[in-house]
């Protein structure tokens, strides 16, 4: 894991200067990636060049913004606190659904994990191939407008400064389409695109981060109550693995079958988050 660390500190240095950026802006969420990603820009870099920027919005988690808070403290570096959810509610974001946030956090999580298990016999597989009735797909609109929204406020604070926006995106991720397109996959580099889920937390402990937030359970945060790994329907120690045999045309004997199925149909649905902009030629 040193020596990955070490990879990812030259390639960090190499890229900034080689394309003349004079620091790195990273979209703080509270979450284990962007602590990763932060702690080792801080490491290829001056503190004085990283900048966090924490956008929390109304169905933010409290503890994502108190967890991103002690991270930019602990690493030591500038941060700012910008909510977008003005923006969110001047799109008319908010009014698609029922105004949520008057209920306790605990009524919210049973209001959104019970609607996505009736709209959907498969919410993530529909949610990949952009499929499923109306009030389904309202909610796809609902949750990837947020990351749409963050992914300008990151480019807005980094060209002010001349830096470069740093992703956040793990190697499980690209894998299983576990980000929204034009969203938390746009940035200048991604350092740890390369690195499953299990070895970022592996990282994470190799760069001593608050105990706290490897302890979190995965989540994107984007509405109340869904968790990476309700929504692949296993952990990721297992996905990692089975995703690890099938690219290196491993034995798939000894794991469960329904969840190498699982993860083979996630994968083939994955393939169209992939598409951009598909074009004529000559």
């Amino acid at each position: 894991m040193k020596e990955k660390l070490e990879r990812i500190v030259q390639f960090i240095k190499s890229f900034l200067n080689q394309n003349n950026y004079k620091g790195v802006v990273v979209g703080i969420s509270g979450g284990i990636d962007s602590a990763v990603v932060a702690a080792l820009c801080v490491k290829a870099l001056d503190r004085e060049q990283v900048f966090g920027l924490l956008l929390p919005e109304r169905d933010s988690s409290k503890d994502s913004l108190t967890d991103g808070v002690l991270l930019c403290e602990t690493l030591g570096i500038a941060y700012k606190i910008k909510p977008i959810t003005s923006v969110l509610r001047k799109l008319g974001i908010y009014k698609l659904f029922p105004p949520a946030f008057l209920f306790p956090r605990s009524i919210q999580e049973r209001y959104v994990i019970g609607k996505w298990q009736t709209l959907s016999k498969d919410p993530f597989i529909d949610d990949l191939l952009d499929q499923g009735n109306r009030e389904f797909l309202k909610g796809l609109a609902y949750y990837r407008a947020k990351h749409r929204i963050r992914m300008c406020t990151l480019y807005f604070e980094a060209e002010k400064r001349g830096y470069a926006v740093a992703g956040t995106t793990n190697r499980t991720e690209l894998l299983t389409g576990l980000y929204v397109k034009w969203g938390d996959d746009s940035a200048d580099f991604e350092p740890i695109a390369h690195l499953y889920k299990s070895e970022v937390f592996e990282l994470a402990k190799e760069l001593n981060l608050p105990k706290r937030l490897i302890e979190k359970p995965p989540s994107p945060d984007l509405i109340p109550g869904i968790k990476d790994e309700f929504a692949f329907g296993m952990n990721y120690e297992e996905l990692d693995r089975i995703l690890q045999k099938i690219e290196k045309k491993e034995d798939l004997s000894n794991e469960d079958p329904q969840k190498v199925a699982r993860v083979l149909k996630i994968i083939e649905a994955s393939e169209k988050r992939k598409i951009k902009s598909v074009c004529l030629k000559d």
